[in-house]
């Protein structure tokens, strides 16, 4: 059976929605930069070998519509298919599943794993219109259907009452996800994963809008609540509104071997786990446990973890969940989307730019990427580092 493995990989900065460096970039050019980038990477690949382009998008409609992963593949000039899936937050790193699913079943040997979200250009058209929400589902349905339309902000709140995490503690998690992105800014640890991007005004973008370099305990403490009065979620402790996209380079071992590619990185496992909608910030336990019996491993075969920072008030209880202190150095080293951003379907491939980045940094061998996912549900994926 043929092993997936991953060769190549990039991101574009991540952006800040309608304020930041990339608004003015439609989502569907922004994909196709990055993809001809890392595709420069492999002078190697015959292009018209790929066997399919699988765009992972949060909220695929809008500029984000029209099959949003053949209009990539088109832009790129790519003679391949393309698709879109979304399972929101976890879109992109699904993409990566389903290209190491084909891989394994003999069904093609080279993929490309894209995610893109431009939170901004949402305002031209979304595939979510709270207009057409199923009234069968709303809040307190006499059908005793689950709260699947729950803001997000509102499951952060629910997940911190319930794990009782404390609002000093998510402010102290949002500060050390600042410090580290910033620390890996100034030690250019993010430069070899990302794929610089020319703006409207001539000036080249090369790092992420996020990271804060001037806040401390004090400026988070003052903060207000975000979304409920008396709650604990802020602006501080939560992930932003971004834009952004990402591509992995998945292909068999056999054809890498044909081709003379080193392979970077191999898939080993991926899990998938449903909960409640209020609680979807828990997601990460289960699928991360999942991952881990089906790689034969232990969260202590685990050199780095990167929990999605959705909210600080659910990566704390989700590390604790999977035996980890939530401030301990193996968990998001470099940051994460509390200070770098969260462009929905573009996450769950920059998370493996960067696992895979510290891996090969850092000399170590196994990574774990996990997520939780809006409607109640986790992800996550384990690699193993080969060069």
């Amino acid at each position: 059976m043929p092993e997936p493995v991953i060769v190549a990989y990039g991101r574009s900065p991540i952006g800040r929605a309608f304020r930041g460096s990339l608004t003015g970039w439609r989502p569907d050019d922004l994909a196709a930069l990055v993809v001809e980038r890392v595709l420069d990477r492999l002078p190697a690949l015959d292009r018209d070998s790929i066997d399919d382009l699988i765009c992972g998008c949060g909220l695929p409609g809008g500029e984000q519509g029209f099959n949003l992963g053949r209009i990539v593949s088109i832009l790129t000039r790519l003679n391949v298919p393309g698709t879109t899936v979304s399972r929101y937050c976890a879109s992109s790193l699904q993409s990566t599943r389903m290209a190491a699913h084909a891989i394994r079943a003999g069904e093609g040997d080279v993929f490309l794993s894209v995610g893109v979200e431009s939170t901004t250009r949402h305002l031209n058209g979304t595939s979510d219109l709270p207009a057409y929400r199923n009234p069968r589902l709303e809040p307190a349905n006499p059908e005793g259907y689950p709260d699947i339309y729950v803001q997000m902000g509102d499951t952060a709140e629910i997940v911190a009452e319930r794990e009782q995490v404390s609002r000093e503690e998510m402010d102290r998690f949002g500060l050390r996800s600042q410090e580290r992105a910033v620390a890996a800014q100034d030690s250019g640890f993010f430069d070899r994963e990302i794929v610089p991007v020319r703006l409207q005004d001539g000036r080249v973008m090369t790092a992420d809008d996020g990271p804060r370099r001037d806040t401390s305990l004090e400026k988070l403490a003052a903060l207000e609540p975000a979304f409920r009065d008396g709650g604990k979620v802020t602006a501080g402790n939560s992930c932003p509104l971004n834009d952004g996209a990402a591509v992995v380079v998945v292909m068999s071992d056999t054809r890498a071997r044909e081709l003379g590619i080193p392979p970077l990185a191999r898939i080993v496992a991926t899990g998938l786990s449903a909960l409640e909608p209020e609680r979807m910030g828990l997601g990460p336990i289960v699928a991360s446990r999942q991952a881990l019996a089906r790689a034969g491993m232990t969260m202590g075969d685990v050199d780095l973890l990167e929990i999605n920072e959705a909210f600080a008030a659910q990566v704390i209880p989700s590390a604790r969940g999977l035996g980890i202190d939530p401030f301990d150095d193996r968990l998001n080293p470099h940051g994460g989307s509390i200070a770098l951003g969260h462009p929905f379907g573009m996450t769950g491939a920059r998370i493996l730019c960067t696992l895979l980045n510290g891996l090969e940094t850092g000399g170590e061998q196994v990574g774990l990427e996990t997520m939780c996912v809006a409607g109640g549900m986790g992800m996550a994926m384990i690699l193993e580092r080969l060069t």
